[in-house]
Parts: C-alpha cells; structure tokens; sequence
C-alpha cells in the first residue's frame, strides 16, 4: 500500500509538472522573457496555479484583484472584484476559510500581496494565478467585459506592463 501511494503521488506530481512546463513553453514561445519577467515579481509567498487548474476548480472562488478600469474592461468569467488599493477583507466574510481561493491580478504581484493578506487573516487554500490575466488570455483562454460578454480587449495597465499581452490572442488598452 505504502508504494502505491508513493507511485500515485509521483504519477500526480509529473503530471502537474508536466502541465506546469507546458503552459510555460507556449507562453515563452509567444512572448520571450515573460517568464523571467514573471520570476523578478513574484516570490512565491502564496502557492501559485496554473490558469488550468483555476478553470478546473469549479469549488474555487475566483478573485480580480486589479482596479476596477482593469476589471471593467475585461476579467474572467465568475470572477469577484476585490480591488488592491482599496482591498477590504471584510468584503470577503461570506467565503468559507477552507475554500480554495484564487487571486489574480496582471501578472501576479498585486494578488500575491493580496493572497498573503488572505492567508494571514487565516484563509487556508489561497492560490495566486500564475502571470495574472495576461498569462490567462496569453494561453487563449477568454475573459467578459462589464456586460458578462466576450471580449478581446484586455487593459495592460500601463504601456510597459501592456507590452506582455500577447496581440495575436487578445486588444490591449491603456487608459
């Protein structure tokens, strides 16, 4: 039994990893040093998931921690604004603290800060979507405007940040 659950665990673990480096692999072939980039901001405080497995998790709740211009313009489907310059924990009593919990922003470094303010208020499956939204439309998954709609636009927040979003898949708009 013991090498069983050994065997699965390992069987588990490749295949996340395999997952992992694939994602990766399309997005640098779409956009060299996006992964790089990714890598300077983020520090790994908070787990981080794969676009893939927050698709997956329909148990999961989703959370836009970009400002509200970002997410008018466009974010995931389902996915719940809870801002970053004006972040309120209490706008997130109603969620179970054993719910997983994804949080996304750009590209990761705003809702890591916010995942880690989660996790210290004593959320317990806090996940930090990895490369944020652009990552998300760069690997050709869709997102809705304010109108729950399809759309291609996406905002890149600035001009320097913009230059991330891969043009062939999504609009990128800059106020």
């Amino acid at each position: 039994m013991f090498a069983y659950n050994n065997t699965m665990k390992l069987i588990q673990l490749s295949t996340s990893l395999l997952l992992i480096f694939f994602t990766q692999f399309i997005t640098a072939q779409n956009l060299e040093g996006f992964d790089e980039m990714c890598g300077e901001y983020i520090s790994g405080t908070v787990t981080l998931a794969m676009p893939q497995q927050v698709l997956r998790d329909t148990s999961g709740v989703i959370l836009d921690t970009r400002e509200i211009t970002e997410y008018n313009t466009s974010h995931i489907k389902g996915a719940r604004f809870v801002g970053y310059d004006y972040f309120k924990l209490k706008k997130l009593k109603d969620i179970d603290k054993n719910t997983p919990i994804y949080v996304y922003c750009s590209i990761g470094y705003r809702s890591e800060q916010i995942g880690e303010k989660l996790q210290s208020a004593g959320y317990t499956k806090v996940y930090n979507m990895y490369g944020g939204i652009f990552n998300w439309v760069n690997t050709g998954y869709t997102v809705v405007n304010k109108k729950n709609q399809p759309t291609t636009l996406v905002h890149g927040y600035n001009q320097d940040w913009g230059k991330w979003l891969n043009k062939n898949k999504c609009k990128p708009i800059i106020d």
